[in-house]
């Protein structure tokens, strides 16, 4: 069994949906996860398409039950999975004291307890293999705070503190965590907030990038979503086995001033 699987939640939109491509083109086997079924079926079309071997299934990652038969499904069709992408997620902006408290624990549901799920659940048969790779979206709001996100920001930690518990459990079992921390990557999601605060403040869009955002940003730019599929493709090669526990920032410099 010559190639790898890897099982992407999150697959159908944005830095998922890249990463879904990225692995395509390495020769890895792709199985898509995302809550959105129209759209999933629609990405299925146009990957195949294009001529990239991918499968899909439909599941809410906070569903344990559903994931486990999707993991257990994908194991019976490929015989393994070697690389676990958790990058599903989901944002709400507010005050604290306006925050819903339904709301907050529906984003930690999603982007902490649903990445626990999936682990939980790929983590047996990885130790069988004695090899695994996974890769936790969380995000520079994993490390630094933000006003307007207090439960954006607590899943995104939440989520680097269980990428170390994975790599410590995983440590003599081939098996590596690590969690990538994107700043401002240039996906439809970002472009659709930019252009947002462009008509809240009625400034055009290059004024919101020149005035706010790229005044927090050295580089001056939007990070290319292509660069966040590609040090995913590194992580979870079977070259970087010593690379783990590690929260790996790729921010055009925001958090290091």
């Amino acid at each position: 069994m010559d190639w790898k699987v890897v099982f992407i939640t999150g697959a159908a939109n944005g830095i998922g949906l890249d990463m879904v491509r990225g692995f395509c083109k390495s020769g890895y086997k792709v199985k898509m996860i995302d809550i959105n079924q129209d759209l999933l079926i629609q990405r299925e079309r146009e990957l195949k398409e294009k001529g990239f071997h991918v499968s899909i299934d439909f599941c809410d990652v906070t569903d344990e039950h559903s994931v486990k038969e999707k993991i257990e499904s994908t194991i019976d069709k490929y015989g393994k999975i070697d690389v676990l992408v958790n990058n599903a997620g989901i944002q709400h902006v507010a005050l604290i004291e306006d925050f819903s408290t339904q709301k907050f624990k529906q984003l930690l549901d999603v982007m902490v307890t649903g990445a626990f799920i999936t682990t939980k659940h790929v983590f047996p048969g990885m130790k069988k293999n004695n090899f695994g790779r996974i890769i936790n979206m969380s995000s520079i709001n994993g490390l630094i705070g933000f006003a307007g996100k207090s439960a954006y920001n607590s899943a995104k930690h939440g989520l680097i503190g269980l990428t170390k518990v994975a790599a410590l459990e995983g440590a003599n079992f081939g098996i590596t965590a690590n969690a990538i921390c994107p700043g401002y990557i240039d996906t439809d999601m970002v472009r659709g907030q930019l252009e947002d605060l462009a008509k809240t403040r009625n400034i055009s869009l290059h004024q919101v990038l020149e005035q706010i955002i790229y005044p927090l940003v050295p580089q001056k730019r939007l990070i290319p979503v292509s660069e966040v599929t590609q040090l995913a493709l590194y992580l979870a090669s079977e070259k970087t086995s010593s690379i783990t526990g590690q929260s790996m920032v790729i921010d055009g410099g925001y958090t290091v001033q």
